[in-house]
């Protein structure tokens, strides 16, 4: 046991540095983003569609590599997804529901990658949104049963389409 314990030191030594520099980019990472949120609000208007799938990840915009730290988008979760005539809910497992008003909403697309997940072609819904600091943002869903072109044309037709009315912004 002895003759091993110099070479089991060295990598306990090696993975200790590596998790610490993985606390440190996910600090610095967060210190970075801190002024980007997400709108944690009630979802408003009626609803028109919902979807069931996976949340993966947000992205600043165009660039799926550039993960954001953006608070309660953080990490991956179950994720429910409805639309409604005034925005689209994000209701991830375990944080508050998020709200993206139509006109927070930038566009919807599909996509192949993001940062860490590569899926079969356009197998995944990117949401393209607005964050309050200015923030352009890609929210990425992987559904699970529904139809991904039938979630990108309902947040393209809520895009189009005029506000409701009595509908507050």
């Amino acid at each position: 046991m002895s003759a091993y314990l110099p070479g089991l030191l060295m990598m306990a030594a090696i993975a200790a540095v590596i998790l610490g520099a993985m606390a440190w980019g996910w600090r610095r990472r967060s210190r970075r983003d801190a002024g980007t949120s997400a709108p944690v609000r009630a979802a408003e208007g009626a609803e028109t569609a919902r979807f069931d799938g996976l949340y993966v990840a947000t992205t600043r915009h165009d660039q799926p590599l550039d993960r954001l730290a953006v608070r309660h988008l953080e990490f991956r979760a179950k994720a429910g997804v409805t639309v409604t005539d005034r925005g689209v809910a994000l209701d991830l497992a375990g944080v508050p529901g998020i709200f993206l008003r139509a006109d927070e909403l930038v566009g919807a697309g599909r996509a192949t990658w993001t940062i860490d997940r590569v899926v079969e072609t356009d197998g995944l819904v990117l949401i393209a949104w607005r964050a309050s600091d200015g923030t352009l943002c890609d929210s990425y869903v992987r559904l699970q049963g529904g139809d991904p072109d039938a979630l990108v044309a309902a947040i393209e037709d809520l895009r189009t389409s005029p506000t409701p009315t009595g509908a507050t912004s």
